[in-house]
């Protein structure tokens, strides 16, 4: 393999070495997490190492702190990298510059001072050719001289197969702008071959840059990586998965209350599967496992009920004080009730909850005001309310086995329908028809509480509780 002769080293490609390479245009989307968690997987499978580099040249779509987000959401999802590099401070050292000079030296880039949308046709389709590849200019953008009637080709080491262009298909694509940054497919090029990037990993939707690079890479005399093209991501009501349609960003799905870990997992299987089919993985049980014969050739959907299956099997993982712990971050009212009675609500909802955030939706009858919508309450609720009041006021030894006991005992002497007196009581103390069962919510809410919210139905008292 043939050194750059901008004096940057290129060394052997002797072990695997993979990228992570990022714009930084906002949150980490799930589908950037699944690019940064394939190759990372990869080499840490082989015992090479992952390289994040910032790909930050194109400066109108910059948003700024959108890097330290990138690497703290990385960070927090365990990727962790060997190397980092940002584009932005390599164009400062000409890296790039001195490449795209190259390519005009040898003839295969030209300076193009016009815009190619207002290019006049002279033979070439507009959108292929760029008048000013024969005008020899001297100065202004770079772009890749293409010849006409030849063929690239690779083999896609996901797809498994050969991918071929006849390049008199391919545009001649600017490789360094007027205002000396590179685009992505020269910094690209150049910095997999500096890098020694073994395997690179892209989306789908790169594949049309692809020829592009395979030029570039022969005419730098450089060595081609292996190059693979994951499959999209596609949202459940058609498409490719979109920012514009919903909470994709790894902290959106954070901060609605996905564990880091089942996001993850649900990630890693987003386009990839094990031999023997297993689900649950931890990273250590992935990188492991992980074999790029596993790589799926059907787009995977985002499907957000698989995911909550996976955060409530983590959930579930959790031991108890670990997920009041989590309850009580997100929630100040729960965490301002008495540590016994948060332990007991934990319990009540672990087997129960999909998320940390339906705390609220599930049990947050314990620590807000009910507001009751009496339409709910069936024709024979004041019966059914003043005799689960006499139950209650009459049970001293506060257990759950005597005061079912108790209102079974009620409910047989008074020939009660059983669901239908307790959906009324259901209803009254928590205000849903849909809650952790109603004689465990009582006995954590405490006697004076239950009674206190089936008298304000009845209309006894006007007390919060």
């Amino acid at each position: 393999m043939l050194n750059l002769v901008f004096d940057d080293k290129i060394q052997s490609m002797d072990k695997v070495r993979t990228r992570f390479a990022p714009s930084p245009t906002g949150y980490l989307h799930i589908g950037g997490l699944r690019s940064a968690l394939y190759p990372y997987a990869l080499a840490r499978h082989a015992g090479g190492s992952f390289i994040l580099r910032i790909e930050d040249t194109d400066q109108k779509r910059f948003v700024k702190g959108a890097v330290e987000s990138l690497k703290t959401t990385l960070s927090e999802f365990g990727i962790g990298w060997d190397e980092y590099y940002v584009q932005s401070e390599r164009t400062k050292e000409g890296i790039y510059k001195r490449a795209a000079e190259k390519l005009v030296s040898t003839g295969h880039a030209f300076y193009c001072k016009c815009l190619a949308k207002n290019a006049k046709s002279d033979g070439y389709s507009k959108e292929l050719r760029d008048p000013c590849r024969n005008k020899n200019y001297n100065g202004g953008a770079i772009k890749l001289m293409v010849p006409d009637g030849e063929n690239v080709s690779y083999h896609d080491f996901v797809l498994d197969k050969e991918i071929f262009w006849d390049t008199s298909t391919v545009s001649d694509a600017t490789l360094l702008k007027s205002d000396g940054f590179p685009t992505y497919h020269l910094a690209s090029v150049v910095d997999d071959s500096l890098m020694n990037i073994s395997h690179v990993l892209r989306g789908h939707d790169w594949m049309p840059s692809t020829p592009i690079h395979l030029l570039v890479y022969k005419y730098l005399g450089n060595k081609v990586p292996k190059i693979g093209h994951m499959t999209d991501i596609l949202d459940p009501e058609g498409g490719k998965l979109s920012k514009r349609k919903g909470s994709v960003s790894c902290e959106d799905l954070l901060s609605e209350g996905y564990l880091k870990e089942a996001i993850l997992n649900f990630v890693m299987l987003l386009g990839w599967a094990p031999k023997d089919n297993s689900e649950i993985m931890s990273m250590d049980q992935f990188i492991k496992a992980f074999d790029p014969n596993g790589f799926q050739k059907a787009n995977p959907v985002f499907n957000r009920d698989k995911l909550d299956w996976f955060n409530g099997e983590y959930i579930r993982k959790l031991n108890d004080e670990k997920l009041c712990e989590m309850f009580e971050e997100r929630n100040g009212k729960f965490k301002a009730l008495e540590t016994n009675k948060k332990l007991e609500i934990t319990k009540l909802v672990k087997e129960r909850i999909k998320k940390i955030s339906d705390l609220d939706s599930i049990a947050g009858f314990f620590f807000t005001e009910v507001n009751l919508d009496k339409k709910l309450l069936g024709k024979n609720f004041k019966n059914h309310l003043e005799d689960a009041i006499e139950v209650v006021e009459s049970t001293d030894d506060w257990t759950l086995d005597r005061l079912n006991q108790k209102l079974m005992d009620r409910i047989k002497q008074k020939g009660y329908k059983t669901g239908d007196f307790f959906m009324d009581l259901r209803i009254a103390i928590t205000g849903s028809k849909f809650t952790p069962p109603i004689n465990d919510s009582i006995i954590i809410l405490g006697k004076n509480a239950t009674i206190n919210r089936i008298k304000k139905v009845l209309g006894n008292q006007t007390n919060k509780y």
